[in-house]
């Protein structure tokens, strides 16, 4: 049998003959990332040192999130380079198995999709050589965490063991929050991750990183926007590619989408509708770190179990947004600590005017007698609720200062360390797309990981007086409520009606 692979790449080299525990390999698509651990699977069997009877034996996971996208990308390039017709027929019931016994090479590939329970107990039952996450950036870090113990138990040692076991991966590039950018050390651990959640994303010493370059380069005009793309001389895997592969595939997409999968930086790709429009990341977001003024500082906050807050201050007619805090899974107790320390630690020489947040806080959850605002007083932190929770109010209290104009300059300036609030700006916070056919979209945003901390800002702006100018100053119509004990023949409250009766002698009716 022939079989004739070479890779196109520096780094698709030194990733294939690094013998590191763990090695993850980040590229643009079309970069050959795919193939080449499929075939660092096979050339690693057939590294394998005899068993005493005289084969070579391996046994390897190859992992993808969802069955769909295991059966359509993950085992199609697999089989495309080694057919069933040469390398054996394959098992398509799950767990879906590839034996390939040629000569003295005995090789079980195991495809698992992760997208079900039961699929995760598979995965932890298994005795592996070693284990191939197929674009991880959708793998959660528990299930990589339990791959890696399963890797190394065979063959048994009785048999020799195996002569290299761990785990390689490869992937698109993921979020900048994601736990691969994180380790990876291409970003620093998010603030709301306690010190224990910190230490598990910190790089094992036999974990390694490779990162491809982009497939095309951005040519700027004197301004330094982007006016076109061309393609990269240093780009991997070219010569496997049509030359016009990915002038083709930019064609209609988004910059964030070209960013992703072409240019191979850290973000997120949403499909749907942004919120707003009016955001400019040139205009709205500050080139240098924003210096707290000596004026009185805002608070916003949004509840639940995916808590957010914004600090932000009017200097001059101009809203500074300072800092925000994005926690996840992490209850109000927790959280209402984590922003006391905040502002012990940053804010406490200011003056603070007022800290607001989500009107629905004034109710006790189910399963807690406390509501929000009495825990946040609990930690010494007095909140009061925004006058609104309407959506459409809320939304047009952060348009306001996106669209104004103070002496010149936009009326909402960011901090550029406010990284999800910059993201949802810039997309991340959206409608979200419906299912049929056309531009539809949700009527209200989406709940995602954007929307907590812009909630956040829309209750500190709304409760910080950009809902007066909204409003026009208006009060809102008080709610009349029905009377239930009438008299019907006097048309007067009953009670009323009782007052005036104790006056008069009831004997006389006088």
């Amino acid at each position: 049998m022939k079989f004739t692979y070479k890779p196109d790449g520096e780094i698709l080299k030194t990733f294939m003959k690094d013998n590191s525990f763990f090695r993850g390999i980040r590229g643009p698509v079309g970069s050959g990332k795919s193939v080449a651990c499929c075939i660092e699977v096979f050339r690693r069997a057939l590294a394998q040192k005899k068993s005493p009877d005289g084969i070579r034996r391996s046994r390897v996971a190859v992992v993808r999130n969802t069955n769909p996208q295991l059966r359509t990308t993950t085992m199609k390039t697999w089989l495309d380079w080694f057919p069933e017709k040469e390398f054996g027929k394959m098992n398509w019931s799950p767990p879906y198995t590839h034996r390939i016994k040629v000569a003295d090479l005995d090789l079980e590939v195991i495809f698992l999709a992760l997208d079900r329970p039961e699929d995760v107990k598979k995965l932890l039952s298994l005795e592996l050589t070693f284990l191939f996450f197929n674009e991880a950036r959708e793998i959660a870090k528990p299930i990589i965490d339990a791959g890696t113990m399963r890797v190394g138990r065979y063959p048994s040692m009785k048999d020799g063991g195996p002569t290299w076991y761990g785990v390689i991966a490869d992937t698109n590039a993921p979020d900048e929050d994601h736990w691969w950018s994180v380790m990876s050390g291409e970003v620093p651990p998010p603030d709301h991750l306690s010190k224990e959640e910190i230490i598990m994303l910190v790089k094992p010493d036999n974990w390694k990183f490779f990162i491809q370059p982009p497939g095309m380069q951005e040519v700027k005009n004197v301004d330094k926007e982007v006016e076109r793309y061309k393609v990269s001389e240093k780009a991997e895997n070219a010569k496997n590619l049509r030359s016009d592969y990915y002038e083709s595939i930019v064609r209609g997409k988004t910059k964030s989408w070209i960013d992703v999968y072409v240019m191979n930086r850290l973000g997120t790709i949403e499909d749907g509708k942004p919120v707003y429009k009016d955001f400019s990341m040139d205009t709205h977001v500050a080139t240098e770190p924003i210096i707290p003024a000596e004026v009185p500082y805002y608070v916003g906050i949004d509840f639940g179990l995916t808590p957010a807050c914004v600090f932000a201050q009017q200097v001059r007619g101009r809203w500074l947004i300072l800092d925000e805090i994005v926690a996840r899974d992490m209850g109000m107790v927790k959280f209402s600590e984590v922003l006391r320390q905040m502002i012990q630690n940053k804010y406490s020489k200011k003056p603070i005017a007022k800290i607001i947040g989500d009107p629905a806080g004034d109710y006790r959850a189910q399963t807690d007698e406390s509501t929000p605002f009495q825990i946040l007083r609990g930690a010494g932190i007095k909140a009061y609720p925004a006058p609104s929770n309407d959506v459409s109010l809320r939304l047009e209290a952060v348009n306001a200062p996106l669209t104004r104009l103070v002496e010149g300059k936009p009326a909402m300036l960011i901090d550029k360390s406010c990284k999800h609030l910059i993201k949802g700006f810039a997309g991340g916070y959206q409608y979200k797309r419906l299912q049929v056919s056309g531009e539809r979209y949700t009527e209200k945003p989406d709940k995602n990981d954007y929307s907590h901390v812009h909630d956040a800002l829309q209750y500190l702006l709304l409760g910080a007086g950009e809902g007066k100018k909204i409003t026009g100053n208006q009060q809102e119509a008080k709610v009349i409520q029905a009377r239930t004990k009438f008299d019907v023949f006097t048309r007067e409250p009953k009670k009323n009606i009782r007052k005036k009766w104790n006056i008069f002698d009831v004997r006389t009716r006088l």
